[in-house]
């Protein structure tokens, strides 16, 4: 296969082109634009293979998209490109609505004109993936449900709105022109090559350089967490064996609460680099890096609880995670400490660790 995936560049997105070029035989094309949390880095181990093309690209440039599906003839799209920080999208949700709706709804076009030219097995094969967000379902306060691919639609976000949006879009294109798609909707992902702004990485390094670790409210809010290499196995498998028409919810079965996370994360640098054998509290008398938790006051439309239920997936493709959270949140850790020089030129650039959000 060829397939195109949008977004590759970025944290998920990364993930999945690693994961094809290193496990599969199938090759990529990754179209980035490159924004703020786009980086070339996070793909640099499969840059130079034969089988990987980068495109510098916006998915909003219509002429772009269109001579880029010419050029190399893809016979799947992963769609993956979008803003995704819900703390951004209350600050400034303009962004989101262009590149979430917009870009989806050009993106698409594109993928239209090009399909309808295909001829035969080339155009019975094609898929258009659309990777999506369990946020779209809203809040699950008060209750012991799950998301499951029947929810309906609450997004209480400009993100989430922007993203619900593009879901619909590409559904329709389903329903209206038959363009063959596939719609995943996510839990919280987490793993290497994070942008620091998110909740996970944003811990991690402000515990390492002695900052405080702001919490949200009480910290009470519940996500279900999802490492990103099972993601991107999962994702592997909607674009090649996933039903045309058909929505996977993918999830990690591992439900936590924010206030959770972050104290987890603390005993884990505790024994990973305690605060003796760091420099950067030098001159503090802290014992453990739990003493930096401090609590702030609560975002806007702030989400009590996501929760996915993943077992369409398991039961229709056999997909499972393979990594728990305790494992998983481990093999973070150790790779932020590994490989500081990387989140140090993240860190080095216009963005600032001001901000800390449950997604």
């Amino acid at each position: 296969m060829m397939i195109l995936i949008t977004g590759g560049a970025g944290f998920i997105g990364s993930a999945v082109v690693r994961h094809i070029i290193e496990n599969t035989k199938d090759s990529v094309i990754n179209v980035d634009c490159l924004t703020y949390a786009g980086n070339v880095e996070s793909v640099a181990s499969i840059s130079d293979h034969e089988r990987y093309h980068f495109v510098q690209a916006n998915i909003c440039d219509a002429q772009v998209m269109k001579e880029t599906f010419e050029k190399y003839q893809p016979t799947a799209v992963m769609h993956l490109a979008a803003e995704s920080h819900v703390d951004r999208s209350i600050d400034g949700p303009a962004e989101f609505m262009q590149t979430n709706i917009m870009g989806t709804f050009t993106l698409l076009e594109a993928a239209r004109q090009y399909w309808l030219e295909l001829k035969g097995n080339k155009k019975s094969n094609f898929r258009f993936h659309h990777i999506s967000t369990d946020e779209v379902y809203g809040d699950l306060e008060g209750t012991h449900d799950l998301f499951t691919e029947e929810t309906s639609y609450a997004p209480s976000s400009p993100y989430s709105a922007s993203k619900a949006s593009s879901d619909h879009l590409v559904r329709a294109w389903n329903r209206t022109y038959g363009l063959p798609v596939v719609v995943t909707n996510c839990s919280n992902n987490y793993g290497p090559y994070h942008f620091p702004e998110k909740l996970i990485p944003h811990v991690i390094l402000n515990a390492l350089d002695a900052k405080s670790l702001p919490v949200y409210g009480d910290g009470s809010q519940i996500r279900d967490w999802l490492y990103v290499e099972d993601h991107a196995r999962a994702l592997y498998k909607v674009v090649t064996e996933g039903i045309v028409g058909e929505t996977y919810n993918i999830g990690g079965h591992n439900e936590k609460k924010n206030i959770e996370v972050v104290e987890t994360l603390c005993n884990i640098l505790d024994d990973l680099k305690p605060i003796s054998e760091n420099p950067a509290f030098s001159t503090s008398s802290m014992k453990s890096y739990s003493e930096l938790i401090t609590f702030v006051k609560d975002r806007p439309g702030h989400d009590v609880r996501y929760a996915i239920d993943a077992s369409k997936i398991e039961k229709e493709l056999g997909w499972v995670p393979e990594e728990s959270f305790d494992t998983g949140i481990r093999k973070t850790v150790e790779w932020y400490l590994n490989n500081e020089n990387w989140w140090r030129r993240v860190l080095s650039g216009e963005y600032q660790l001001q901000r800390i959000g449950g997604k």
